[in-house]
């Protein structure tokens, strides 16, 4: 089965999606025992309602699982784990996740695919069923996601095909940085804020200049994520509730909205660094450029000290450093191979949460070396931690390295 003829059999009114990126901890890279893939207790008590009996200690039902493309089956449980209401008020687990996944056999749980978008397709219906699809590539990752809207690392998105209505777990992201309507900016009412606009917000709620620089790319990027939903409830619900007089009106809104959080998604992590560099001391045009045009017209993210130094065929190309920003990196990181014919070791900056040691040791052996905030490093195998950089460990080497 192909992705297209896949979307089609599991867009009817009778669906719910689940769209999370697969971690290290739920393929077991990290060597964890965790119980399974987290599922949004709001979905899990909608599709299994008996899961709410908190007379119940770690309530569970059964969930029939086809993963595909492989097409491997199981049947698996959905349980909640009721802790916190039973003996442990104080520290126990209170979340629902998905177990009995069938073993090593079961695509999930394959370390191959930690990174990669995957869909849970839910039929509401008794017994549970759920169709699961394991994006192969980043083209099909991106066709489910010009779908339901960009889908980052950590994040849980629930996804109703037939209405369209897309919704975030509360439970992922923390509510410190919502705005109320009389907190927005009058300005951005009328006309939606850039992306950079809205950074420069999370930022001036998030200043951290006392964190180190890895905690503080983590804090602001979470708390833009609120700042952007808050702008975004403000700015198109009234037209929502205005109406549409015909289905294409409809559409034309939902699709408006999906671009505008596509566009967001695109450029945040490169703005985030930016404004790490600029608070580090980094002067632009000096110390780095931004999107410079180089040789063939290359664009890389960031390059490093400058386009003068690297077009001076004098200038050491050891002194020289690139960097690019991919919030996610499986399958992605090829794309920064060529970027700059002068060097020869490329740094990515990722969010993303694990990548298989046969992934990393490709990418080592082209030339690319991982930056990840040092948070997010316990996702990764622990036999690749010490060859990852934190940004910290970047800006250090650009210091050492200074011209």
């Amino acid at each position: 089965m192909e992705l297209d003829d896949w979307v089609e059999e599991v867009s009817g009114k009778g669906f719910v999606w689940y769209l999370k990126r697969l971690s290290g901890n739920d393929t077991q890279l990290t060597g964890g025992h965790q119980a399974g893939p987290y599922v949004p207790k709001d979905l899990a008590f909608r599709l299994m309602p008996s899961l709410t009996d908190l007379s119940q200690k770690n309530p569970r039902d059964e969930v029939i699982l086809k993963v595909l493309p492989d097409g491997f089956e199981t049947t698996s449980n959905i349980i909640y784990y009721n802790n916190k209401f039973h003996e442990n008020p104080a520290s126990g687990r209170n979340e629902t996740r998905m177990t009995k996944l069938g073993g090593k056999e079961n695509p999930l749980l394959d370390p191959e695919n930690t990174g990669a978008l995957v869909a849970f397709a839910f039929a509401l219906e008794t017994p549970v069923n759920c169709q699961v699809w394991i994006c192969r590539n980043h083209e099909e990752e991106v066709q489910l996601e010009d779908i339901s809207g960009p889908v980052e690392p950590g994040e849980t998105v629930v996804w109703e095909p037939k209405l369209k209505i897309r919704s975030e777990s509360s439970e992922v992201h923390a509510a410190s940085c919502v705005l109320r309507t009389e907190d927005i900016p009058q300005d951005w009412l009328s006309s939606f804020p850039s992306g950079l606009e809205i950074i420069r917000k999370a930022i001036s709620l998030r200043p951290d200049r006392e964190k180190p620089v890895d905690d503080r790319i983590l804090r602001r990027r979470d708390c833009e994520f609120e700042v952007f939903r808050s702008v975004e409830r403000a700015f198109y619900t009234p037209e929502i509730q205005k109406g549409f007089s015909t289905l294409d009106d409809f559409l034309g809104m939902a699709q408006t909205v999906l671009q505008s959080r596509k566009s967001r998604a695109g450029k945040s992590l490169e703005y985030h660094a930016k404004s790490i560099f600029d608070e580090e001391g980094l002067r632009e045009g000096i110390d780095y450029e931004y999107n410079p045009k180089i040789e063939g017209n290359k664009k890389p993210d960031f390059l490093f000290p400058s386009v003068s130094n690297y077009n001076d065929a004098s200038f050491p190309a050891e002194k020289l450093t690139v960097l690019a920003a991919k919030t996610t990196c499986k399958d992605r990181w090829r794309q920064i191979l060529n970027e700059a014919d002068r060097v020869s070791t490329k740094y990515l900056l990722t969010l993303q949460e694990g990548i298989s040691v046969n992934q990393f040791s490709e990418m080592t052996a082209a030339g690319v070396k991982l930056v990840v905030p040092s948070r997010l490093q316990k996702k990764y195998p622990e036999s690749v931690r010490d060859q990852i950089w934190s940004l910290e460990d970047f800006l250090g080497s650009l210091r050492r390295n200074a011209p």
